[in-house]
């Protein structure tokens, strides 16, 4: 029998890359299944978490109480051999609180560092507008540079690293606006709705029959996916194919709003970034190893409604951001 040549040899590699990424496909559409069994009928926040960890970025949640934005997160987490840690973010909390501290030991005579809860890999940051921004400017160099520095030295954070938030967009008393530079950290703004009819009765449904959202357990959700599974999807993520007329669509898109009259602050280079990257996870998600049109315009508006600030005066008039920014996607010319 003759020795196996190069190309053979490469053509095992290539299939055995196949293989590992269509198992962490698998794992990762699993999730919406291992979720669904908790949460009814948030799809798209729940496709939003995925494409977040595929791109290692950070997720608003926005909602008003009751709609399981909490529930969603923690079930995320069930779903994923990851560590996770909540925290409950109040007017008195402390930058040491979400970061850590060094603590000094009597019986050794020396400071030591106690890791805070930031140190983990999904972090739950509930209600983050209900704290200063002394506090929450704490978690923009975790967001950033995936380390937090304390006594001027710099700790790294675990990888995967993904800071889930929680606000209520509308209850305003003793709450504090997150700054832009804040909100620009996060990767995906997603909007959590109040369910349709059909969804609320199954709800009530699974409540009647036992179901107890504080013991997922119970609700039979388990781990279907790993680090490892994530490993194999980033990099065939970043293997996914942007042709130059995507590039420049992305581009038209974020340089229209800097150009809109509703808009006083429009995408930076930094969300047209975003916006790619998300694009190209959800074009991975979907099965395909190349981005189209319809990709981009299927993550723009939660990678840019966060990112863009209307004038006082459209404001008034009822203008939004999502509506600025289907406007513009509908008449940015699309590329063929």
């Amino acid at each position: 029998m003759s020795a196996p040549t190069a190309q053979n040899a490469a053509n095992a590699t290539n299939t055995g890359d196949a293989g590992n990424t269509d198992s962490a496909r698998a794992s990762l559409e699993a999730l919406r299944t291992e979720i669904a069994k908790a949460v009814v009928g948030q799809d798209p926040a729940v496709t939003g978490l995925v494409v977040a960890l595929l791109c290692r970025g950070h997720v608003l949640l926005e909602g008003v109480p009751g709609v399981a934005k909490t529930l969603l997160v923690r079930a995320l987490a069930a779903s994923l051999e990851l560590d996770t840690k909540r925290v409950q973010f109040t007017p008195d909390l402390m930058p040491s609180d979400i970061t850590g501290s060094l603590v000094y030991d009597a019986r050794t005579a020396e400071f030591s560092f106690q890791p805070g809860p930031v140190f983990t890999h999904l972090l739950l940051a509930d209600e983050i507008n209900r704290t200063p921004p002394k506090t929450q400017s704490a978690l923009l160099e975790a967001m950033e540079e995936r380390q937090v520095t304390v006594d001027g030295t710099p700790r790294s954070l675990p990888d995967p690293f993904l800071v889930a938030a929680t606000q209520n967009p509308v209850e305003y008393e003793g709450t504090y606006p997150l700054p832009e530079a804040q909100l620009d950290r996060f990767l995906l703004k997603l909007t959590v709705p109040l369910p349709s009819r059909d969804d609320e009765v199954n709800v009530l449904t699974r409540h009647a029959q036992g179901f107890n959202p504080r013991d997922l357990q119970a609700a039979g959700i388990r781990p279907v996916a790993g680090p490892a599974d994530l490993e194999a999807a980033r990099a065939a993520v970043a293997d996914t194919t942007v042709t130059p007329e995507i590039a420049g669509y992305v581009v038209d898109i974020c340089r229209a709003t800097r150009e809109s009259p509703s808009l006083a602050l429009g995408v930076s280079p930094r969300g047209a970034t975003a916006l790619l990257s998300t694009a190209r996870a959800w074009a991975w998600l979907t099965g395909r190893d190349y981005v189209t049109p319809d990709d981009v315009k299927a993550l723009a508006l939660p990678t840019l409604r966060h990112r863009v600030q209307l004038r006082p005066e459209a404001e008034m008039e009822g203008v939004t951001a999502d509506s600025v920014i289907t406007a513009i996607l509908a008449h940015v010319p699309v590329p063929r």
